[in-house]
């Protein structure tokens, strides 16, 4: 089957400026600055040569790169912000020219990549509706049999004509998605915008992806980082890594290959991490894994080992403190909850120090061999203090959990539970 999207040799470059932007200054700012550059050419004439910086860098988006796509397919493409996804996107949409390549696109294509794309604000609902129809290429008639459909679909009647600039983010993608899938087009493509909807919708949008691609055979490209949505929807994934395809196959491959490659990233240690939230009564400093049986300080975690948590805190002022909650919850790379150990719930309570260290016992760890995420949250007086969320990769092997020799099968990333069997009311 002939490819309905060709890219060969694709790249985008954008100007980078490094001079300060146009904001208020103060007389003595515009002073202080002069005084500084005059200074420095006087007292370090060739060092101050030598730090000439470049106003402007060139910075490639995306750079050389090449697939097809054929007709039917749902394509999945991934990679960590900023490695070109939202750029390919767009140029694909024919909203951003490249800088080099070829793009060949057989086909009408309906974009949805923000909030409130292609939309005006002015109109109502209904008018959107005939808009988008009409940019789309299509007739009034036609339109108006989808029309009902796509009313139903994104489940707006009763604001179907007050302006969509009144719209909630919400109610937007619903509409937005509802038209770009229900007008036809032979190529659908769908940015991260579909996270702004509830669980629910989002369902509902892949649902239909996924109908007008093996029913009705159109093509339907797809950025998102939830891995789950994008295993069962798409059959082919694309990964970009720096602007570049990193790999081009089936999805299942492309996000083993997406995880590999986001577990290479170094950790920070905690004290600096700036994405946290809370009042920081209590920070969270450091986190360490200790095997309970030898003590010694573990990087990969083995099923069915005895595994102690050693969690170091800064109190700003500890008298203040009249109750501490911790709790560490665990998680798939695909965002699935496993479980969590939380202090309040057995019934712990701390009195805390300056600084300090608290610890967690784990009597037999409970996951099977694999990669996972763990979050990290306290509460001092009832008010949230300290939470990060993936504070790093956590790998586990798989371990005789159950003394027995067997397992079950290594791909199921599960939770182990102790457990006992009976026969005959006697113990097995």
């Amino acid at each position: 089957m002939d490819a309905v999207v060709k890219v060969e040799n694709l790249s985008k470059s954008y100007i980078l400026s490094h001079q300060p932007g146009k904001r208020y200054v103060a007389l003595r700012d515009v002073i202080s600055e002069k005084t500084k550059k005059i200074t420095g050419r006087i007292l370090h004439p060739f060092l101050a040569f030598k730090e000439l910086k470049p106003l402007h860098e060139e910075f490639w988006a995306l750079n050389d790169v090449s697939f097809n796509i054929r007709q039917g397919d749902r394509v999945g493409i991934i990679g960590r912000n900023g490695a070109g996804k939202s750029t390919l996107l767009k140029i694909l949409s024919r909203i951003t020219e490249p800088t080099k390549g070829h793009i060949s696109i057989k086909g009408s294509v309906a974009s949805l990549l923000e909030v409130g794309t292609g939309f005006h604000p002015e109109l109502t609902g209904r008018e959107n509706i005939f808009l988008n129809g009409a940019i789309l290429g299509m007739k009034r008639t036609e339109i108006k049999k989808k029309f009902d459909e796509i009313v139903a679909f994104a489940e707006i009647e009763k604001f179907l004509d007050t302006p969509v600039k009144r719209y909630s983010s919400g109610m937007y993608v619903r509409l937005a998605f509802a038209v770009a899938a229900h007008l036809e087009p032979e190529i659908l493509v769908v940015d991260e915008v579909l996270a702004v909807g509830d669980s629910q919708f989002q369902k509902k949008c892949l649902g239909k992806m996924e109908d007008v691609s093996a029913k009705e055979g159109r093509t339907v490209l797809f950025v998102s980082h939830n891995m789950v949505a994008l295993q069962s929807l798409c059959n082919k994934g694309l990964l970009l890594l720096n602007g570049r395809v990193a790999f081009d196959g089936a999805s299942k491959d492309a996000i083993q290959k997406y995880l590999q490659e986001f577990n290479k990233k170094s950790v920070l240690d905690l004290s600096s991490r700036c994405d946290r939230e809370g009042n920081q009564a209590v920070k969270i400093t450091n986190i360490k894994f200790y095997n309970d049986l030898t003590g010694d300080r573990v990087d990969v975690l083995v099923s069915g080992m005895p595994v102690l948590i050693e969690v170091e805190y800064f109190c700003q002022n500890s008298k203040k403190v009249k109750s501490f909650d911790i709790s560490i919850s665990f998680w798939t790379q695909m965002q699935t909850f496993l479980f969590a150990c939380r202090s309040s719930a057995v019934g712990v309570d701390f009195r805390l120090i300056e600084k300090g260290k608290i610890y967690c016992k784990i009597q037999k760890w409970p996951l099977n061999a694999g990669i996972y995420k763990y979050n990290i949250y306290t509460e001092a007086n009832g008010i949230m203090s300290d939470r990060i969320i993936d504070v790093e990769d956590l790998n586990v092997e798989s371990g005789d959990y159950y003394q027995t020799g067997k397992l079950p099968a290594a791909h199921l990333q599960g939770v182990f539970i102790d457990h006992q069997w009976l026969d005959g009311g006697q113990l097995i």
